[in-house]
């Protein structure tokens, strides 16, 4: 399946100064296909390296950090005679937090090698005292498959051709279509195991066992991976999710997880879930201006998983809600439809994304991104209710010069706001 990633892969790669490159992303979204469908595709040879299952690398990064001893290790493990058309993939990279530390020396002292990181739960090891090479390695983000990866990997590259052409008045003509694949994504998500399965077997049921193993090994991981004294904290947190965005407000609230819980006895079993990719934290802001980060309110969140079809599972939602119409838009009053819309944008570099809900009012704009110097509000329903009470709220206050809402309607323009589809969210 095509991923928008593997654009950016070959991106680095042309670039003569790139450094180490390190894909952050939860665990079973896909990193280690794409390194090494990327590695095949692209470089002479691949020596791939997994941390996690082969303890004798962590030897190898311990003694020291001399380069040509360290790749005479490698070729010997590998059986690869290692040169400069030979992609390095290190994945699990945080089983051996001195291989991440190894990235600055491969950089400074052997920058004609290629190599490629990854690991599910990197963003623990960064924050566990790893000396890490600031400045000497680059990022990309692997988010689960977007709405327009999961048309083209279903055979629609047509239905993606069109919406990112913009042409409004045909992508109307297809917007039943487009609606039923949108049901499909909600239920099956971007999980690549998930849809692969829903891909070969069209079995919705098959799909759902999929999904639930992958919620099974993220409970392991809990166990496995983060301190014994949070792992119940954790595993409570987590399951609180789906009760946090079933409600009207969606602001985020420790009582809901047990009665008299507060923050301090939480803040490290979110921190930690967030840095592992499974959950996205997404801030009020107390002012829509520019730049947003100055005026974010720490306090006030809402929390998203990392994945709207993991959601459906976390919930057994019931495939005959998928079926029945529109009604798969209107579970959890619209907690669906929010995670989804969060989930696309989440794929988007060049935006910065937050919500606002000032105090004493009742008006709450579901997200505000901030993009290219301008603050856009966007209202999100789930069905094709077209009132924006909210919107128009704040748009009498701000007069933004964009404001969006997303519905099951059409694309139509007024003189105060535009409508896109929820099926076009992603080409705004």
């Amino acid at each position: 399946m095509k991923r928008d990633l593997y654009q950016k892969l070959l991106s680095w790669k042309s670039r003569k100064d790139h450094k180490p490159l390190i894909v952050r992303g939860a665990r079973q979204v896909g990193k280690t296909w794409l390194m090494r469908t990327f590695g095949e595709a692209s470089y002479q040879q691949v020596a791939y390296i997994n941390m996690e299952s082969n303890p004798l690398i962590k030897n190898l990064f311990t003694a020291d950090f001399n380069v040509d001893r360290i790749l005479l290790g490698l070729q010997i493990e590998t059986g690869i005679s290692i040169d400069t058309d030979t992609l390095l993939i290190f994945d699990e990279i945080q089983e051996v937090p001195e291989a991440i530390t190894a990235l600055k020396y491969f950089h400074e002292n052997a920058p004609q090698y290629d190599i490629i990181c990854a690991g599910s739960l990197l963003g623990v090891a960064l924050h566990s005292h790893t000396s890490f090479p600031v400045g000497k390695v680059e990022f990309l983000d692997l988010h689960p498959l977007s709405f327009m990866e999961f048309l083209s990997a279903v055979g629609e590259d047509a239905l993606v051709e069109l919406l990112y052409s913009k042409d409004w008045a045909m992508v109307n003509s297809f917007s039943s279509k487009l609606s039923e694949w949108l049901r499909h994504y909600y239920y099956v998500g971007g999980m690549p195991d998930a849809v692969n399965t829903f891909i070969q077997t069209k079995n919705h049921d098959e799909v759902r066992s999929v999904q639930k193993r992958i919620l099974m090994a993220y409970e392991q991981d809990f166990s496995k991976h983060a301190p014994h004294d949070i792992v119940p904290r954790i595993r409570m947190l987590w399951n609180s999710i789906p009760a946090q965005l079933a409600k009207e407000n969606r602001k985020f609230i420790y009582g809901i997880i047990r009665q008299g819980a507060r923050a301090k006895d939480y803040e490290l079993a979110m921190a930690w879930l967030k840095d592992c990719g499974l959950i996205h934290k997404i801030h009020n802001v107390t002012k829509p201006a520019i730049p947003l980060k100055a005026y974010e309110d720490f306090n006030t969140f809402k929390l998203f998983l990392v994945d709207v079809g993991l959601l459906a599972a976390l919930t057994d939602l019931d495939v005959r809600s998928l079926l029945e119409g529109n009604a798969v838009f209107q579970e959890f009053k619209g907690a669906l439809t929010e995670q989804y819309v969060l989930q696309q944008f989440m794929t988007r570099e060049d935006f910065s994304t937050y919500y606002w809900s000032p105090a004493n009012s009742r008006a709450e704009i579901d997200f505000l991104i901030q993009h290219q110097g301008e603050v856009i509000p966007i209202e999100v329903k789930a069905e094709e209710n077209l009132q924006a009470k909210s919107l128009r709220v704040y748009a009498d206050k701000y007069k933004p010069r964009k404001a969006i809402r997303t519905s099951m309607s059409n694309y139509r323009e007024e003189n105060w706001m535009v409508n896109i589809p929820l099926f076009a969210i992603s080409v705004i």
